[in-house]
């Protein structure tokens, strides 16, 4: 077998490992420990060895870079005068003169080269290991881990100077891939890939969502002085005429100081199980009773604690114990998705 045949060889060998170090670059950074993690407790030794790569990623990201360098400087050296001198023979039995045949065949194999350099040898392994980040990391990682130990004599005095250099820049070097992100983080890829028109939130539940967070029962109650309250002793009329003046559906009982004990909703009036006694006031049982929250709680705090305990309004209680005002499991999920309107609301206190 000629030279320039083995040199093609040598290319093909070349771009498989440059497509090799470029895969499990971006699959050590790209995977999620939440999906390695389940596997490695199960037993699997490539769940296991992918974690390690990740928990010593700046040694794994150092062999890669080591192993593209070298792939991609041999090919410049073997590849191109292979390919080079296989196609300069052609040219001049085409007439072409040796002078020229040899720059066209040159420019034709660096084409070639670089082309397939970029296209097989980066691009797609790239994409491949994004794609299925967590198979990936687990087919290559061994492979790229056994490779770190055979070259450690290289790699660790690589690293060690990389290291060096970054901390007279006062950066900070990591060894292990980190895969959370902060609300800011998080609230900046979101507005990058609005402006890029990449992601659109015309209902505004990304921005909801981002925001949840940030607040407390405090800031979303209803105050006090914006409730309607009733008494204990109120007839189904009188609720009739209260809910045609106001257009509320929840109506709530306080007791002398203010403090609010329970709370009446219009269905459980309208939809009753049996007739209620004409202009007899409405029976203890059909009140509903309340939950009571600090005015510090976030508002996933006060959001779990009213699923858990299956009520829908809950007080809101200043560390004093004083009442400020009162929750409203709608204006929680309203936090989310946004300002929800119905047929008979008036105004946003409209319960």
């Amino acid at each position: 077998m000629s030279a320039d045949w083995m040199g093609l060889i040598w290319f093909v060998v070349l771009l498989l490992g440059n497509s090799f170090f470029v895969a499990a670059e971006f699959a050590v950074v790209a995977a999620k420990r939440s999906q390695l993690e389940p596997r490695a407790q199960e037993g699997s030794s490539a769940a296991k060895t992918a974690l390690y790569a990740m928990e010593h990623v700046s040694v794994m990201l150092a062999i890669c870079q080591l192993g593209i360098t070298v792939c991609s400087l041999l090919l410049g050296n073997v590849a191109e005068p292979a390919i080079h001198h296989l196609l300069s023979g052609p040219l001049e039995g085409l007439g072409i003169p040796a002078g020229l045949s040899s720059t066209i065949s040159f420019i034709l194999a660096l084409g070639v080269v670089t082309y397939l350099h970029v296209v097989i040898g980066e691009m797609v392994p790239k994409n491949m290991a994004l794609a299925g980040s967590a198979r990936a990391v687990m087919l290559l990682a061994p492979p790229l881990v056994f490779l770190s130990r055979v070259f450690g004599f290289v790699i660790k005095p690589l690293n060690g100077l990389a290291n060096s250099i970054l901390h007279l820049f006062k950066i900070e070097a990591r060894d292990e891939v980190n895969e959370a992100f902060t609300i800011e983080q998080v609230e900046s890829i979101v507005a990058e890939s609005k402006r890029e028109g990449l992601l659109t939130d015309d209902t505004g539940l990304l921005k909801g969502a981002l925001e949840f967070s940030d607040k407390t029962a405090a800031d979303i109650m209803v105050p006090m002085s914006e409730l309607i309250t009733i008494s204990s002793n109120v007839t189904p009329d009188e609720l009739v005429t209260l809910v045609g003046k106001t257009g509320f559906s929840r109506y709530f009982v306080v007791d002398q100081d203010g403090y609010p004990q329970d709370y009446l909703h219009i269905k459980d009036v309208l939809y009753a199980d049996s007739h209620l006694e004409y202009g007899a006031p409405i029976p203890g049982k059909r009140f509903r009773p309340l939950f009571t929250v600090t005015s510090d709680d976030e508002v996933e705090e006060a959001l779990s604690q009213m699923q858990k305990a299956g009520i829908h309004v809950a007080r809101v209680i200043s560390a004093e114990g004083d009442v400020l005002g009162l929750l409203f499991l709608e204006d929680v999920l309203e936090e989310l998705v946004g300002e929800v309107q119905d047929a008979m609301q008036r105004s946003r206190y409209q319960y």
